[in-house]
């Protein structure tokens, strides 16, 4: 099946057309980019859903096209099949990444018909993920001050690495890229290595990514459940943990302890104090929910296409919407609790400057993180040449989104009677179970990640098995142990580490690494090299960059 996704055609001209992730739309009248496919009825779906069939006509034709483009290199041109052969409009398909065929029906010239506000947007939600959770908790890590200024630099130095990226195809000469990816170009500059290192750093932020997804959804469903079951059987509980008093209630759950607090309890009215008992017995935010997950999600990871979760992808943009409201109406209600000490800590706050700053930039690496799919998500740019301007504006509508949330939440937070250290890594945590605010906030969430969890996982087992077995689904036994590995590793970091600051912070740094600093500004100085044009300026100013993403990974274990 994997030689079935490479074009069998090159227009005459040899400008290859892309096809990305959204890009599934053509113009029957342009024939220099269509590429017919045979597919089995069962793999196609359409606009209505209705099961459809390539012709036989069709069918044979792909295969004498398939043949022929055999028999000379891709960049002979004397095999090239003429236009008038190609099949008609309704006869063509397209693979999409998720597995499936859809049916195509217009396009621009082999690119995207998506609007620069579109792939501004498209970005924008692409890039917000989980990371949001924990940016006030960063910059309590690394100080007000220090922490918005880290949120500015981290935030330019990703994007002009991103940049380098989206660069990295057109630097390489006499070789047709137009429909390469990042690993690609990686493989091409560093032959094996960059091409198993590239798939063992992917693999690193996709696992982290679904061990996060994990120990929140345990997190968001414990609440969730907790309640439900309060609101149902007239149950007024409070949390045995400091906290503020009103109606916007704020907690500290970690006051008495290192660790995420259990099921620390008690009745105030009405409800049999020995069920509630039970149920908390049952209901356990680590002994128990994380298990609970297994029978929902492990059978969504075994199928063979998840391409129905993204149809929820919307799910994401207003979550984080909510998410910003939440936080508005939040500091609304409580007023801002600033003071600003320099570099001294007193009882409530923390000073301007601290030197476990490296857990936010830790963070801010994966929060600013995409570049391993950046270029497919610029394919989809109806304007190619815009493609730099909306990338940096999209950025920038990150990086001020971040810095809305971070800023508002620290600032708002009671301090006193509360101390800003009482700031959780997932700020969420800091409102009780029973605010209704958040209860609606994590329910999003929860449903948001239940939907893009089995994504997550079918992109793992594409990028491994296609690479270790040359198909994506070789076996049920394959996918199976590969799909309970990853969820076991879920399981555990949610029973024993809950500590999503700390998998977000280690595997951004670690997928960083590779991703955001090595790569792009090692293939930026070898690409001058080759062409002459290296100076000394460029040499020294990226192996700077190199350094500071070692940097950034080693001390995510030193602090």
């Amino acid at each position: 099946m994997e030689e079935d996704t490479k074009p069998l055609l090159i227009p005459v001209g040899g400008d290859e057309s892309n096809y990305g992730i959204m890009n599934i739309q053509f113009n029957p009248e342009d024939f220099k980019c269509k590429r017919p496919f045979h597919v089995e009825p069962t793999n196609i779906v359409s606009a209505n859903d209705d099961m459809q069939r390539v012709s036989d006509e069709a069918s044979a034709m792909n295969k004498r096209i398939h043949y022929y483009s055999r028999l000379t290199s891709p960049s002979d041109k004397a095999l090239v099949a003429p236009d008038h052969v190609l099949p008609a409009p309704d006869e063509i398909y397209v693979y999409s990444p998720l597995g499936t065929a859809f049916k195509v029906d217009s396009c621009t010239d082999g690119y995207g018909k998506n609007s620069s506000i579109v792939t501004i947007f498209v970005i924008w939600n692409t890039m917000m993920g989980t990371s949001i959770l924990s940016i006030p908790w960063g910059i309590k890590q690394a100080g007000f001050t220090s922490g918005i200024i880290l949120i500015i630099l981290m935030g330019i130095l990703t994007l002009y690495c991103c940049y380098r990226v989206v660069k990295s195809r057109k630097m390489i000469p006499l070789i047709d890229t137009s429909n390469w990816e990042f690993p690609d170009v990686c493989k091409y500059y560093f032959g094996s290595f960059g091409q198993w290192s590239s798939l063992l750093f992917s693999m690193v932020s996709l696992v982290g990514a679904m061990i996060v997804y994990w120990v929140l959804m345990s997190n968001f469903l414990f609440n969730t459940g907790k309640f439900i079951y309060n609101f149902v059987h007239d149950i007024n509980v409070t949390d045995i943990v400091p906290g503020t008093n009103g109606s916007n209630k704020v907690i500290c759950p970690n006051a008495a302890s290192d660790h995420p607090p259990q099921n620390r309890s008690m009745i105030f009215s009405s409800g049999n104090s020995t069920d509630f008992q039970l149920f908390e017995e049952w209901w356990s935010k680590s002994q128990t929910v994380p298990f609970y997950l297994i029978a929902v999600l492990l059978p969504l990871l075994n199928l063979k296409s998840p391409s129905f979760f993204a149809k929820f992808n919307v799910l994401g943009t207003v979550s984080v919407i909510y998410l910003v409201l939440l936080v508005t109406v939040k500091a609304a209600h409580l007023g801002i609790h600033l003071e600003f000490n320099w570099f001294t800590e007193n009882e409530f706050f923390v000073p301007e400057f601290r030197v476990l700053f490296p857990q936010l930039t830790g963070v801010l690496t994966l929060a600013f993180f995409i570049h391993n799919c950046v270029i497919t998500l610029l394919q989809n740019n109806k304007n190619q040449e815009n493609n730099v301007r909306d990338l940096s504006i999209a950025y920038f509508l990150v990086g001020l989104t971040y810095l809305y949330v971070g800023v508002i939440i620290f600032a708002s937070f009671p301090s006193p009677p509360l101390s800003k250290e009482c700031i959780e890594q997932n700020f969420l945590d800091n409102f009780p179970s029973n605010d209704i605010m958040s209860f609606i906030a994590r329910i999003f969430l929860l449903f948001q990640m239940i939907t893009v969890y089995p994504l997550l996982g079918y992109l793992a087992r594409v990028q491994l098995l296609r690479q270790v077995f040359g198909n994506a689904y070789p076996s049920v036994f394959h996918v199976l142990a590969l799909n309970i590995a990853i969820v076991g590793a879920g399981v555990a970091m949610a029973r024993f580490y809950p500590n999503i600051g700390g998998i977000i912070r280690y595997s951004g740094a670690t997928c960083g690494l590779a991703f955001v600093f090595v790569y792009p500004s090692l293939i930026y100085v070898i690409s001058l090299h080759r062409a002459g044009q290296l100076t000394w300026p460029a040499l020294i100013i990226h192996i700077f960059i190199i350094l500071l993403g070692l940097a950034n990974l080693i001390a995510q274990f030193l602090f």
